[in-house]
């Protein structure tokens, strides 16, 4: 038997912050929306610039529709003490498309493994609880280019479909990036294939 294709999936809103504190050192918990491994790297790199001082920054990522790309990274902490409670906050929220990183301030005493484990999925979970938790729809994403006099008639098919539009470079020849809904996907790409000049890369769903 097939299994049903799953048209939404969970993420969060905006950025979020939690904070669990334990024998003087701080743990900060930071989870945003984030859909691909460069956008994490984005993500991270600013972190270590906001938080300079702090002695590790470890994270967990799941991305896809079924929540099955995924990541932790315990970044010097002893093995699966910190990505793995992270990754696990995930999981129990059935959040993908997610990034949750949490930033350890040092306070002198040692926590121990099972301490490091219990004060990260804390700040993980602290941090998904103060955000917003919400259902979005799946859509595929695809990569248009097309030269320049195919370009009103490309926008009139977007605007008839009311197809998002992201990326957009109007030069002699055209590109940008929209997202079809699934159950509409085969036939705008048979409508758009129409163009002479037009080309189609699929980008996945998500």
């Amino acid at each position: 038997m097939k299994m049903k294709r799953k048209d939404t999936y969970q993420t969060l809103a905006n950025r979020s912050e939690g904070l669990y504190k334990e024998k003087g050192s701080k743990f900060i918990g930071i989870a945003v929306s984030c859909y691909s491994e460069d956008e994490a790297k984005s993500y991270l790199d600013d972190w270590h610039k906001e938080h300079h001082q702090a002695r590790h920054l470890c994270y967990a990522y799941r991305f896809g529709i079924e929540g099955d790309i995924y990541r932790a990274n315990d970044d010097g902490e002893p093995n699966n003490s910190a990505g793995a409670p992270i990754l696990g906050q995930l999981q129990s929220y059935e959040l993908t498309n997610t990034l949750i990183g949490v930033v350890r301030y040092y306070g002198g005493t040692k926590l121990g493994v099972g301490g490091l484990i219990n004060a990260y999925r804390t700040a993980a979970k602290e941090a998904i609880e103060a955000g917003e938790i919400v259902t979005k729809e799946v859509f595929e994403w695809i990569e248009i280019t097309f030269e320049y006099p195919d370009m009103p008639a490309v926008m009139n098919c977007l605007k008839k479909h009311n197809l998002e539009q992201t990326d957009q470079v109007f030069e002699l020849s055209c590109s940008l990036k929209t997202n079809l809904p699934l159950n509409q996907a085969e036939s705008i790409k048979t409508e758009l294939d129409e163009f002479e000049t037009l080309e189609i890369k699929s980008l996945g769903e998500y």
